[in-house]
C-alpha cells in the first residue's frame, strides 16, 4: 500500500486530538482536550424554526445545488456585519463560504503551496493549520509566540526565506488563548506592508471576547494580500459547517473558488439558509452576550482551580476570550508522558507537541473550559493537580 500513496499523505500527520477523543471517550474521564463548544450555547429552538421557515419558503432551493461562493444573502450579512464592526468595505464579492474554516485552510494551502515553499507560523499553532498545510510539503518556519504575539525579530528573520504566507490567529489564540497586542499588530502590519506574502488572520474565537476591547486586524482592509477567516461553529452549531474567507483581493479568491470547485462545488446550501434565517430572525449579539458570560465563569473557575490545586512551579495563561488557556510545566517534563498517567487518573488534556512543527516532548499542554461545567472543572484540575505534585515526590 506503501508505494500507492502520495508524499502528500506520507507527510501529513493524523489528527492528535481524534485519538485523544477517542482514548477519553469513557464517561467518567473528565476531557478538557477537544475543542468543543458548550452545547447549551447552541440555540436549537431557533434554528428549527429556521429549518420550518426556510423549507416553507424557499422550497427546492434549499436542497438544489447552489454556486461555489455560497448564499449571496449570507455573504451580504457577513459583509455588513465586518464593514459595521471593523469599518472595512467589503461587498459579497469579497466573501467566499467555506465548509467551516478547516476547508479555507485546505483551500489556501492547495492556491498557494508548491512543495518545499515556506509558510510562517505561530509557535505554537494551530495542530490541524499545521495538518492541512501539510499536505502541501512546505517548509514550515515557526516564530515564537510571545505574550505580546509574533516576536518581530524572529519574524523578520523567518521572512528572508522563500515565504508564500504567514498563518496567524490574533485573538486568543488556539492553543495558548493569547491575543496579539495593539502594538504588536502595529509591528506585524509595518513589518508586512511592503512584502509579496500573504497573512491570514484566522479568527474562530473572535466574537467570544469576555474581557478587554476588541483590537482591529493586523491585515484586513490595510494589507492588498490579506485573507481573514472566520465562521459560525463557535456562535451558532459547529455541525453545521460554515466558514467563510474574506479577502479584498479579488484576484486570490477567484483561485480559491476554482480549488473550491474541484473541491466540493459548494457548501452545504440548507446550512446556509438554516444560519442566514437565523441571523435575520434573532438577536445574534444577545446570543453572542450569553456565550461570553457563559465561557468566562467556566475560564474563571479553571483558573481559579490552578490557583488553588497547581503546584507553584507550573504557569498558565489567562485568556480575555475565546476557548482555551496552555499550562507551562516545568523543564524536563514531557506532558506527552503525562498524559497516559492522566488518563490513569481520569482527566485528559492535549499534549503541546502537536502544536510545534519542530519540538517533541514539549513541556506544555492545551486545557478547553467551554465543554464542562464549573463543578466539573474544579474537579478535573483538582485530579490533573494531584499527579502534578506526585512528580515533584
Amino acid at each position: 500500500m506503501e508505494n500507492l500513496l502520495s508524499e502528500g499523505i506520507k507527510a501529513t500527520p493524523p489528527s492528535f486530538v481524534r485519538g485523544i477523543l477517542k482514548a477519553a471517550s469513557d464517561p467518567q474521564i473528565i476531557s478538557f482536550a477537544g475543542g468543543l463548544p458548550n452545547p447549551v450555547s447552541f440555540p436549537q429552538d431557533d434554528l428549527l424554526l429556521s429549518m420550518e421557515r426556510i423549507v416553507k419558503k424557499y422550497g427546492s432551493n434549499v436542497f438544489q445545488y447552489s454556486i461555489t461562493a455560497g448564499l449571496p444573502e449570507l455573504r451580504q450579512y457577513i459583509a455588513d456585519r465586518y464593514n459595521r464592526k471593523y469599518n472595512l468595505k467589503l461587498t459579497i464579492d469579497n466573501i467566499i463560504i467555506t465548509t467551516g474554516s478547516q476547508q479555507a485552510l485546505d483551500l489556501i494551502g492547495k492556491v498557494l503551496l508548491n512543495k518545499s515553499d515556506g509558510v510562517i507560523v505561530e509557535k505554537p499553532t494551530y495542530l490541524a493549520a499545521i495538518q492541512a498545510f501539510s499536505l502541501q510539503q512546505p517548509v514550515f518556519y515557526p516564530v515564537e509566540l510571545t505574550q505580546e504575539g509574533l516576536n518581530p525579530e524572529q519574524l523578520k528573520k523567518a521572512l528572508q526565506n522563500n515565504i508564500k504566507f504567514i498563518y496567524t490567529i490574533p485573538n486568543f489564540q488556539n492553543p495558548t488563548g493569547l491575543t496579539y497586542s495593539a502594538e504588536n499588530r502595529k509591528q506585524i502590519f509595518e513589518i508586512l506592508k511592503d512584502k509579496d506574502v500573504v497573512l491570514i488572520e484566522d479568527d474562530p474565537y473572535g466574537e467570544l471576547r469576555f474581557d478587554g476591547k476588541t483590537l482591529p486586524y493586523i491585515g484586513a482592509g490595510k494589507l492588498t494580500n490579506s485573507i481573514l477567516l472566520g465562521t459560525f461553529s463557535k456562535t451558532v452549531t459547529p455541525g453545521m459547517r460554515i466558514g467563510f474567507i474574506i479577502s479584498e483581493n479579488t484576484e486570490l479568491l477567484k483561485y480559491i473558488s476554482i480549488a473550491k470547485e474541484a473541491s466540493d462545488l459548494h457548501s452545504n446550501i440548507f446550512s446556509q439558509y438554516l444560519i442566514w434565517d437565523y441571523l435575520i430572525h434573532n438577536e445574534y449579539d444577545h446570543h453572542i452576550a450569553k456565550i461570553k458570560d457563559l465561557y468566562q465563569k467556566q475560564a474563571q473557575a479553571m483558573i481559579h482551580a490552578m490557583d488553588k490545586y497547581f503546584p507553584k512551579t507550573v504557569e498558565y495563561t489567562k485568556p480575555d476570550g475565546g476557548m482555551f488557556l496552555w499550562v507551562t510545566l516545568p523543564e524536563g517534563i514531557s506532558a506527552m508522558e503525562l498524559f497516559p498517567k492522566a488518563l490513569d487518573r481520569k482527566v485528559a488534556f492535549v499534549p503541546g507537541d502537536p502544536f510545534y512543527t519542530d519540538i517533541e516532548n514539549a513541556n506544555t499542554m492545551r486545557l478547553n473550559y467551554t465543554n464542562a461545567d464549573c463543578q466539573t472543572i474544579e474537579e478535573g484540575i483538582r485530579r490533573l493537580g494531584a499527579l502534578l505534585k506526585d512528580l515533584n515526590k
